[in-house]
C-alpha cells in the first residue's frame, strides 16, 4: 500500500469512526431516550421534550465538538509542520492564551452578560491581534526560532492578564464563569456559538489545507524549502493566521482545550508516514473523534456534577505528553 493510499484509508476510516460516534452520541445523555424516541425528534416530531433535547441540546453540542476537535487537531499537525517539532501544538505560538484572554475580557467588563455573543467576538478578535503582533514581532524573514519565542511571550502575557483579570474581580459570580469558561466545555452551547464560530473555523481550515502541498518541502529545512521555489514568508503567514480563526473560532465557544492539537497529529502519524502535508487532514478527523468521545465520557459518568472536557483532556493528554517527551529523548540517542 503506497503513503497515498494509507493517507485516504486513514482519513476515510477516521470520518467514517466520527460519524457513528456522533450519531451514537445523540442516543446518549442524562435523560433516557430510546432509538425511536431519537429518530422521532430528529425528524421534529413526537415528544415536544424529546424534540428539544436531541435538536436543541445534543445536536449543537455534538457538532461544535466535531468542529473544535477538528479546528485543533488540524491546527495542531500545520504548526507541528511549520515548526518542524512534533512537540508543537497551538499554544506554542499564543492563540490559545490569547483567544482565552477575549473571552476572560468580555467575561470580566460585563460584555458578556449584556450579548452571548461577545464571548467568541472578543476571544476571535483577541486571536487574531495576537497573531498580528506576533508577525510584527518576529519581523519580515523571521527564522521558525523568532517565531517560537515570539510565540511564548505572547502566551505568557496573556496567561498573565489573565490572571491579573481574575485577581482584581471584585464580582464573584464574574470570577466563576471566567474560571468554569476556562475550565473548557461544550455544555449548554446552542446554534448561536455555531454559526457565530463556526465560518471563522472554516475560514481557518480552507487556509490550513491549502497550505499542505508546502509543508513537505518545508520540513526539509528553511533553505532547502526556499531554493524549492516555496515562498515562506507567506507560508507562515498562511499557517499562522489559519491556526488563528479555527482555533480562535474553537476557544471561543468551548473554552481552554488542551492536548487534542498535540495527541491527535502523533495517533494518525504511523498510519500516514513522516509527510506533514499528508497528515493535515487525517489530524483533523482525529481531533474530531477524540473530543467528541471525551465529551460522551463527561456526558455519561455517573456523578452530580458533570467534569469539565478541558479537565478530561488534560487528564488524558498529559501523560501522553509525558510519554512524548520520553519516548523523542530515547529516539534521539
Amino acid at each position: 500500500m503506497t503513503l497515498s493510499d494509507q493517507k485516504y484509508g486513514a482519513a476515510i476510516t477516521l470520518a467514517s469512526l466520527l460519524v457513528f460516534t456522533m450519531g451514537a452520541a445523540l442516543f446518549l445523555g442524562y435523560a433516557p431516550l430510546g432509538v425511536a424516541d431519537v429518530l422521532w425528534a430528529l425528524g421534529g416530531v413526537g415528544d415536544e421534550r424529546h424534540v428539544f433535547i436531541v435538536q436543541e441540546i445534543r445536536l449543537p453540542r455534538i457538532l461544535l465538538g466535531a468542529m473544535v476537535g477538528g479546528s485543533l487537531g488540524l491546527a495542531g499537525a500545520a504548526i507541528q509542520g511549520l515548526l518542524r517539532n512534533p512537540l508543537a501544538d497551538p499554544s506554542v505560538i499564543g492563540i490559545s492564551a490569547s483567544a482565552g484572554l477575549g473571552a476572560v475580557v468580555a467575561i470580566y467588563y460585563g460584555f458578556a452578560a449584556m450579548a452571548a455573543i461577545a464571548i467568541p467576538v472578543f476571544a476571535i478578535g483577541f486571536s487574531i491581534t495576537a497573531m498580528l503582533i506576533l508577525v510584527w514581532l518576529a519581523g519580515k524573514d523571521a527564522s521558525i526560532l523568532t517565531l517560537i519565542l515570539a510565540g511564548v511571550a505572547i502566551s505568557s502575557l496573556a496567561a498573565a492578564l489573565t490572571s491579573l483579570a481574575m485577581n482584581l474581580s471584585d464580582n464573584p459570580f464574574s470570577l466563576n464563569d471566567i474560571i468554569l469558561w476556562l475550565l473548557g466545555s461544550l455544555a449548554n452551547r446552542s446554534y448561536t456559538e455555531l454559526f457565530l464560530a463556526g465560518p471563522f473555523m472554516v475560514v481557518g481550515w480552507a487556509l490550513l489545507i491549502a497550505a499542505r502541498g508546502s509543508l513537505p518541502a518545508l520540513s526539509l529545512g528553511e533553505d532547502a524549502a526556499a531554493s524549492l521555489g516555496v515562498d515562506l514568508r507567506r507560508l507562515r503567514l498562511q499557517i499562522i493566521f489559519g491556526a488563528a480563526l479555527s482555533v480562535g473560532g474553537s476557544v471561543a465557544v468551548s473554552g481552554a482545550i488542551g492536548f487534542v492539537g498535540l495527541v491527535a497529529p502523533h495517533l494518525v502519524r504511523p498510519f500516514v508516514g513522516h509527510d506533514p502535508g499528508r497528515l493535515l487532514v487525517p489530524s483533523a478527523f482525529a481531533g474530531a473523534l477524540l473530543l467528541v468521545l471525551a465529551d460522551i465520557g463527561v456526558r455519561v459518568l455517573p456523578g452530580e456534577t458533570e467534569l469539565k472536557l478541558g479537565v478530561v483532556t488534560a487528564l488524558l493528554g498529559a501523560p501522553f505528553f509525558l510519554w512524548l517527551i520520553i519516548y523523542t529523548r530515547r529516539s534521539m540517542r
